[in-house]
């Protein structure tokens, strides 16, 4: 079966180490993993997202409809604001997280992940009827990347025709970046300060305007970076990974995201009753970090032992080397009576057993040293 390409493959492929990333080719690396991750935290990193999905949603009904799908309130929106969310089947669990930024009052831009990019449209289509909502899927017809760093604001502002800098954190903004007119929002997937890019109008199949958005943001600073940086950088800085970390077995309240859950805005959402069940019971597990005190890197799928490393009480979802902090780090679900910081864990490593304990997740890093909260 031939890879889909994204926006920006003709970089990719003279430049980057391209793997299939869920039928997408995309690069894992250009200069390096590790060379690639310190850009990010110390300067200034570009990443293709073009496989993410993108649609918008317009019509007089659009915020009940969105409402109603996810369990944020997107009433809480001012004009360009924008808000993370999830979004639940019927028995509670996460089919997807997502950011929806509000553009008018009938006018939405939302933005998904990649491994769930039909199946969350399917999953509008199917609920849309009874609303009046016109539902696009603008995926492949707007590129879409990410420019991360300390750095990354100036940089984006070097090339773009507005000033960016006043554009608050998960606001959206309007603005020509190397001549075409794009939408600019300040968010990511690495723990920093920067913008994701969409290049208006620009189809995967003439994808022209996207290389010359990106080819003007590497000239002004920024070192392309690849799905293994991304990798790292996020999980750094606690953020899950749809389809892993949060999945339609896990809900909400388990993954600790409680705070995008809103009970009591007007209309519910769909699984409010299963979760509101949920809540009452208590739920049995919950998410954590692990932080690796002997020696080995933490991977997924791998088993999390009690501290005596005698019985098996969950698994890593996620794990890996933590650049910034030169050791393992990992997240996971383990019963709640060894979630308090500082609990004694092993996580068995092919054959062996090395130690670890529970740590502060969101972030694992200091965040007065890394990431967009860092002191200036």
């Amino acid at each position: 079966m031939d890879l889909r390409k994204t926006h920006i493959y003709a970089f990719h492929e003279e430049h980057g180490n391209i793997v299939d990333f869920g039928g997408f080719a995309m690069p894992v690396w250009y200069e390096g993993v590790m060379a690639e991750h310190a850009a990010v935290r110390n300067s200034v990193g570009i990443f293709d997202t073009s496989h993410m999905g993108r649609s918008m949603a317009e019509g007089p009904d659009t915020l009940e409809f969105l409402n109603w799908m996810m369990t944020n309130d997107m009433s809480r929106l001012g004009q360009f604001d924008g808000l993370y969310t999830v979004m639940l089947n019927q028995e509670a669990g996460i089919i997807d997280d997502l950011i929806l930024y509000k553009l008018g009052p009938e006018r939405f831009f939302v933005v998904y992940n990649s491994g769930t990019r039909e199946k969350d449209f399917a999953w509008f289509k199917e609920h849309v009827g009874g609303f009046d909502v016109e539902l696009t899927d603008l995926s492949d017809d707007m590129a879409m990347m990410a420019v991360q760093g300390p750095k990354a604001v100036e940089t984006v502002d070097e090339v773009t025709d507005e000033d960016v800098t006043g554009v608050r954190r998960f606001g959206i903004a309007d603005v020509t970046v190397a001549g075409y007119p794009c939408f600019v929002t300040r968010t990511g997937y690495t723990g920093e300060d920067g913008f994701e890019v969409y290049v208006k109008d620009c189809p995967v199949r003439s994808p022209d305007k996207a290389l010359e958005v990106w080819g003007a943001l590497v000239e002004a600073g920024a070192k392309p970076c690849g799905l293994g940086a991304r990798d790292s950088l996020r999980l750094e800085a606690g953020l899950n990974l749809s389809g892993q970390d949060i999945h339609e077995g896990i809900n909400p309240l388990e993954a600790k995201l409680r705070w995008v859950v809103k009970f009591k805005k007007e209309g519910g959402f769909i699984g409010r009753e299963a979760l509101l069940r949920i809540r009452e019971e208590g739920v049995e597990r919950t998410q954590v970090g692990v932080g690796m005190v002997g020696r080995g890197i933490p991977r997924h799928g791998y088993e999390i032992l009690d501290g005596s490393g005698e019985e098996v009480i969950g698994e890593v979802t996620s794990g890996g080397l933590a650049p910034s902090l030169g050791y393992g780090i990992a997240l996971g679900y383990l019963p709640r009576g060894f979630s308090e910081l500082g609990t004694p864990v092993m996580i068995r490593i092919r054959k062996r057993l090395a130690e670890g304990k529970i740590v502060k997740s969101h972030p694992f890093y200091d965040d007065s040293v890394y990431g967009w909260k860092r002191d200036s």
